[in-house]
């Protein structure tokens, strides 16, 4: 069967899904009206679900129950809070952007359920269809594990994907996708710290925070271009610093937040280890002090090569080989798509979508004028199909 000419036959309903996602916009784990939008359309296919996490998260079962292997396919839901730019006329009008692409993977793994019931007679073994709210900093991925997503019956593989290249100059249509180590974790930090507040003009009266905070951010970069051996990517960045109240003042004390982004587990609870000793040294050696908060969040997202190698298989019927592009190098964004990972082997992909304004520059992801090619929907809903397929009848 020639799933890619399946999902182009219902590609308008595919768009039209996404569109009417798009206008919904919703954020984190309360997602009432999306959640609801996905039921109707399961209800319309006739497929059997549950709820999870107060009824934002939906879990659906095609296929044989009792049968063969369980694949699940993962979609998150959720927006961003952006207010959108975009001159689409069905833009979102409530504050909130679908910015990241997550109205086309939900539209994407509703064409697959489509095709998939369709053709359930065929399937040997269970699909479940995972629509996730909470991937935006909320942790979606962890509450549906904790609610027994993976569990009755026990997931054996799963499967997700996210639409636009990891980077800028991937054709529309290519599949994207590395062997391992895929995505880096999203880990954040916190530090204080601490001095005397004392006059501008007299800063020997008091301990400068101001100082004591950026000998600490250059010491913090000696963490990766100094302790860090090998070729595995990491980075520590200060993205907010804040204190003071006027110009002549000493303040009391900086305030500061930053992220931490490793592929390496060891290195990453090293590296948390490591900011604290820095930070709190430095602020002693200079007679003031520091208090420290660390956040382990989302884990590394690393692909079983046994499953990418079948996925790229089955890709290859859908896009052909040439379509397929092997990752360089893992990406530094995170994604709680590691946190089902952690649990069952699967793969994690990317289908390539870019969208330039009138100058032509490009528009990444999170951005207010964020827009995908439509006409690569079909593709992802063909790849879900076609691996499933593949995966289950082996």
């Amino acid at each position: 069967m020639n799933f890619k000419e399946c999902a182009k036959e219902i590609e308008k309903d595919i768009i039209k899904w996404r569109r009417d996602l798009h206008q919904i916009p919703e954020i984190g784990l309360d997602l009432p009206q999306t959640s609801d939008y996905v039921q109707m359309r399961l209800k319309e296919m006739r497929i059997e679900y549950k709820t999870l996490v107060n009824g934002s998260a939906i879990v659906a079962l095609i296929g044989e129950k009792n049968q063969g292997k369980t694949i699940a396919l993962r979609a998150d839901m959720d927006a961003l809070p952006i207010k959108e730019e975009t001159s689409v006329p069905y833009s979102s009008k409530n504050g909130n952007m679908h910015a990241c692409g997550h109205d086309a993977h939900t539209a994407m793994l509703l064409g697959a359920a489509k095709i998939l019931k369709d053709n359930e007679h065929l399937l040997k073994g269970t699909v479940k269809l995972l629509f996730q709210p909470g991937e935006e900093g909320f942790a979606g991925a962890k509450h549906m594990i904790e609610e027994g997503a993976l569990e009755s019956p026990k997931v054996d593989n799963i499967v997700g994907l996210h639409i636009g290249a990891p980077s800028k100059g991937v054709p529309d249509g290519k599949v994207i996708v590395n062997y391992g180590k895929t995505m880096t974790c999203l880990d954040k930090f916190y530090l204080k710290i601490k001095g005397i507040g004392a006059h501008g003009a007299y800063p020997e009266l008091g301990v400068d925070p101001v100082t004591i905070s950026a000998q600490v951010i250059g010491a913090l970069q000696c963490i990766v271009s100094r302790e860090k051996g090998g070729p595995e990517p990491a980075i520590i960045t200060v993205g907010k610093i804040n204190g003071g109240t006027a110009f002549n003042i000493i303040p009391e004390f900086i305030e500061m937040e930053g992220t931490a982004r490793f592929v390496d587990q060891e290195l990453r609870e090293q590296a948390a280890k490591r900011i604290g000793e820095i930070s709190t040294g430095i602020a002693k050696a200079m007679r003031g002090d520091c208090e420290y908060e660390y956040e382990f969040g989302y884990p590394p997202l690393v692909n079983s090569k046994e499953i990418t190698e079948k996925f790229i298989k089955s890709a290859q019927k859908i896009v052909g080989s040439e379509n397929i592009i092997e990752m360089e190098r893992p990406i530094m964004g995170g994604e709680d798509m590691a946190f089902f990972l952690q649990e069952v082997p699967g793969t994690f992909f990317f289908l390539a979508s870019s969208e330039y304004d009138s100058e032509g520059n490009f528009i990444s992801s999170h951005n207010p004028k964020f827009n995908i090619a439509e006409d690569v929907l079909h593709i992802g809903t063909a790849l879900f199909v076609q691996t499933v397929f593949d995966f289950l009848n082996m």
